[in-house]
Formats: structure tokens, C-alpha cells, sequence
């Protein structure tokens, strides 16, 4: 394959199929990446799979390409959701980054009593989602949801879905993959990870009586909230994800 440029598309894709590219996108293709036409470039769309297509318009303010062969179909990550709590901007980046790439479904933040941060830009971290899944080889991104009050999300929670929750208090207890007894391929999951801060009593309280949620330790040292993300989807991939 000549190519290694990767870019998502909110368009159809298929063969034959145009494909019209904006201001941002044609920046990048043909200033930054310096494609001309004839570049092949792969697309995809979170629905058609990944498709080579070829530069036929490489203007400076748009362009457009046409879709040649798919190169790979369709792959969608595990059905797993990453419930966190805002960090600072460069931390929440990285956990938004790393879920596309060890594979989530859909991103959930949410706030707590001690939440250090609730800067959030939905468009902003949909952004950053795309971009991690360019780079990365991912099919599919992410859905990126708006943030939240811990307590709305527990309260409306989807029946069937199991929640592993990130508990500090357990850490040295050996309760790790333990936690993850039962949960194969076709579970429904989620994962929840605290603040810098932690829960607070009430929190704790309020996770420990829910019939879905399972306590796991991540092991024997307190890790920050960006580690304790990567941890947890580790180890759920490693029991139920596409990793194995």
C-alpha cells in the first residue's frame, strides 16, 4: 500500500464513491502532508469499514478524493463504556487518547464531589477521539458524551451492564482480575474511574449499593486517575475485550 495518511470522514465510502474534503482536512492533506493528485489516502467512516481512495481535486481550500477498494472491514471496539472524571487538560487528553486506542465504545465523563476539573469541550475531545483513531488504525470512534453528575449517570443505568469500579481503598488487596470473574465477550461493560481526590464517602456508599458495580483493586500502589484508565482496560481487555 502507498499510503499512510489516514483521515475520517463523516461521508459514505464505497467503490467509486466521491468524496469531498473541506478546509481543515485539505490544510492537512495537501500543506501539511503535501499529497498531489493520483496520493492514495486511507478513509474511513466508523461504518463502511477502511477504503484507499485517490487525490483527484488537491486545492488549497477544498479537494476531493474517489474511493478505489476497501482494505479492511468494519472492526468495532468491545461494547465498553470509560466513565472518568475530568483532570487537567493535558491528563484528560491523554485518557481520551489511550481509550481509542486500547479500544471503548463510548466515552462518559462525569463529576464528583472532588472533581479538580470540569473543563470539558465535547467538540473538543470528539476531535481529539478522531484524531487518536487515525493515527492508531481504528475503524471506528468512539461516542463522545457531554459531562455529567456521577449520581445521573448511576441513576440512569442500562440494565445488563456490568460496572468495574476502580476502588482505591482496595489497592494491595489482590481483588484485581478477580473482579473480572464471569464477564466474557458478550458482556456489556463499563468502567469507572475517581478523581485526583478520589470518592467521597457518600460516593463510596452510594457505589457499594449498587447490585451492578464491582469493586476492583488495581494493585498495590494508588495509581493516578490517566494510569488507573489504562490499568482498568487492560485488564478488561485481556478477560473480555478483543485482545485475546
Amino acid at each position: 500500500m502507498d499510503t499512510k495518511v489516514r483521515l475520517y470522514v463523516d461521508q459514505p465510502l464505497g467503490a467509486g464513491q466521491a468524496v469531498a474534503v473541506g478546509p481543515e482536512q485539505a490544510t492537512y492533506l495537501f500543506a501539511v502532508m503535501r499529497l498531489a493528485v493520483g496520493a492514495g489516502v486511507l478513509l474511513f467512516n466508523g461504518r463502511d469499514g477502511e477504503w484507499l481512495a485517490r487525490v483527484v481535486d488537491a486545492g488549497k481550500r477544498r479537494g476531493a478524493l474517489v474511493c478505489e477498494a476497501q482494505t479492511r472491514a468494519l472492526q468495532l471496539p468491545p461494547d465498553l463504556w470509560l466513565l472518568f472524571s475530568p483532570v487537567r487538560k493535558e491528563r484528560t487528553n491523554f485518557i481520551v487518547e489511550k481509550a481509542v486506542e486500547l479500544g471503548v465504545s463510548r466515552l462518559m465523563p462525569v463529576t464528583t464531589r472532588f472533581t479538580q476539573s470540569e473543563r470539558w469541550r465535547q467538540d473538543k475531545q470528539l476531535a481529539h477521539a478522531i484524531e487518536a483513531a487515525e493515527q492508531c488504525g481504528a475503524t471506528s470512534v468512539p461516542q463522545v458524551g457531554d459531562v455529567q453528575p456521577l449520581e445521573r449517570a448511576l441513576a440512569g443505568w442500562p440494565e445488563g451492564r456490568v460496572l468495574i469500579w476502580a476502588d482505591e481503598a482496595l489497592a494491595g488487596s489482590g481483588t484485581g482480575a478477580a473482579a473480572l470473574t464471569g464477564v466474557d465477550a458478550g458482556t456489556q461493560g463499563a468502567i469507572l474511574i475517581g478523581p485526583e481526590g478520589g470518592f467521597s464517602d457518600d460516593e463510596k456508599a452510594l457505589l457499594r449499593g449498587l447490585p451492578f458495580v464491582r469493586p476492583i483493586s488495581l494493585g498495590p500502589r494508588i495509581l493516578r486517575a490517566e494510569t488507573a484508565a489504562v490499568a482498568a482496560l487492560v485488564l478488561w481487555q485481556m478477560a473480555a475485550g478483543d485482545w485475546r
